[in-house]
């Protein structure tokens, strides 16, 4: 199965099992955003200390990022679950969320070129450049990519499996499930509505 796309995996840090909802971020936050830097900020030189330096600002920044995603995803899919339900509770504070975020850090190209006592091999190389925290700039990608998807609405669907609130990116468009798992709960509950009704 593929892997979900950043904001697809930032929006399924809430995620449910038999014990209830439960978030990832409550204690797991500058982790998700320093494991997903890795992948935003490849481009950018290594800088550790940059991106521990404001990891704990940004994981607020995080968390409202994420539940404005999970509202606009709410309203992209249609979802009717209860228990996925966003902290933000409507679509422009949504919106200015989302918007903000993508405006929070600007990045530019440069080129490197290695000294001569570098090996032959060692050629030019572009990077990026920011004058903000590189986790700020994770965040104003991770948003890009958020926008990217969100505009095309019917690639985002709502898990109907019983009990799960998480988001997937569709494959198929009837598919109605995140994994392999929620498909088989939502066909066994299909076929136990189609034997024994609505009741018990």
């Amino acid at each position: 199965m593929e892997v979900d796309p950043l904001p697809v995996a930032l929006m399924n840090t809430i995620w449910a099992d038999r014990d209830g909802v439960h978030d990832t971020l409550d204690a797991g936050a500058a982790e998700w955003l320093r494991a997903a830097g890795r992948e935003l900020l490849a481009d950018l030189p290594r800088d550790d200390a940059g991106l521990e330096a404001e990891l704990r600002e940004d994981v607020a920044r995080l968390r409202r990022f994420r539940d404005a995603l999970r509202r606009l995803a709410a309203e992209v899919t249609d979802d009717p679950r209860p228990d996925a339900a966003s902290a933000i509770p409507d679509r422009d504070a949504a919106l200015a969320a989302l918007n903000e975020t993508c405006a929070l850090a600007t990045a530019w190209p440069a080129l490197v070129w290695p000294p001569a006592p570098s090996p032959p091999a060692a050629w030019p190389y572009a990077v990026a450049r920011t004058t903000h925290a590189p986790s700020t700039l994770a965040l104003a990608r991770l948003a890009a990519q958020a926008v990217e998807l969100l505009a095309r609405p019917s690639a985002l669907g709502a898990c109907v499996a019983p009990g799960c609130v998480r988001y997937f990116v569709r494959d198929h468009p009837r598919r109605g499930w995140c994994s392999a798992a929620c498909g088989n709960r939502a066909r066994v509950a299909r076929h136990y509505r189609r034997h024994h009704g609505s009741a018990g």
